[in-house]
């Protein structure tokens, strides 16, 4: 009797064990899941999101062999080209016939939305702003209006103007500077609104506008400095029979500046998300309210630090896209200016 007690006794302990094993396994993996939820939030999604919740499908749009436009994904599946499966919480569209995805996708995502969103804010503002030019013609500004003058003066006085050699050329893209650091800095905040999305957190989105500032950068020089002097900065100012290595350094340096503004912009807008996110994640992954004491603190001081640096983000990549627009066109402009006072 001695012997069966302690072998039953052996076998309970082991359940036990193998039990508690088993608990720890799936609350490891609950706290995993926790962590990679919220740092999910971050991505972009192929439905309308505030915060964390789901608001509505969007469409979707796919040009694969014609033009196929849909509400959801059930209107997908229901046209009976394409399956739709779901990989890792992401869903995949796969053509019947083919076995592939579409061959192209401008499916509308949820930072597509928050981007439109900042574009109608804008509108709304300047229009507004507009409207009290015209009705108070000859008046100075006040309020709202003088608050937007103020930060388009800024923006002509000390980051376009200053870095532009050309008078000409700077005044004339400063409608696009003034709209590039504005629509910047509103999808910034939008960020951090409670249940707001950053869309500068997307790289496809820093990449577009760097895009953008490259073609700018580049046909701005050519304009102003003329072809010929463009692809003579290629060389870099060293002779000729240095060219199959100057050009093809100088290239990589055109390229290297519209990366680096994407990177720039978009590791400075998720790196202060992530930190929040992980604060968050600790106190589910603990689940203790001590944390909170701590942690609520910290998370205020890095949400004001996060509102600081939407706006130091916003003034970096105009500011550098000035600054890469006056090294591309160079010092030509001053010169003729110059030597025409001379005369």
């Amino acid at each position: 009797m001695s012997e069966n007690s302690t072998a039953i006794t052996n076998e309970e302990h082991n359940i036990n064990t193998n039990d508690a094993s088993v608990h720890n396994e799936h609350k490891d993996a609950a706290n995993e899941n926790i962590f990679m939820k919220l740092l999910g939030k971050l991505s972009d999604h192929d439905a309308l999101y505030i915060g964390a919740y789901k608001i509505t499908d969007l469409p979707k749009i796919y040009i694969d062999n014609g033009f196929h436009f849909y509400w959801n994904y059930k209107e997908v599946e229901q046209s009976g080209l394409y399956t739709v499966t779901e990989h890792h919480g992401h869903k995949q569209v796969i053509n019947n016939q083919t076995g592939l995805p579409p061959q192209y996708n401008f499916s509308i995502t949820n930072f597509v939305v928050f981007q439109w969103l900042a574009i109608i804010i804008l509108v709304v503002i300047f229009n507004r702003v507009f409207s009290k030019y015209k009705t108070n013609k000859g008046k100075a500004p006040k309020g709202f209006q003088n608050a937007i003058e103020s930060i388009v003066l800024y923006v002509r006085d000390e980051m376009v103007r200053p870095n532009i050699p050309s008078r000409t050329a700077a005044d004339f893209l400063l409608p696009y500077f003034v709209a590039l650091f504005f629509f910047i800095w509103l999808m910034n905040l939008i960020g951090l609104v409670p249940g707001g999305h950053t869309a500068t957190g997307a790289i496809a989105v820093t990449a577009s506008l760097a895009i953008i500032s490259f073609f700018v950068i580049n046909i701005t020089a050519m304009k102003v400095s003329g072809v010929g002097a463009w692809f003579k900065h290629l060389l870099g100012g060293a002779p000729v029979w240095l060219a199959p290595i100057m050009i093809p350094i100088e290239i990589i340096g055109m390229l290297v500046k519209p990366f680096a503004l994407t990177i720039r912009l978009f590791a400075n807008m998720t790196a202060g998300h992530v930190v929040m996110l992980s604060l968050l994640g600790i106190l589910f992954f603990f689940k203790t309210i001590f944390l909170s004491i701590a942690i609520t603190p910290f998370s205020v001081f890095m949400y004001f630090l996060e509102l600081l640096v939407a706006t130091i983000q916003a003034y970096l990549f105009t500011l550098l896209t000035a600054i890469f627009v006056g090294l591309a066109i160079g010092h030509h402009d001053e010169h003729h200016q110059g030597h025409e006072h001379a005369h």
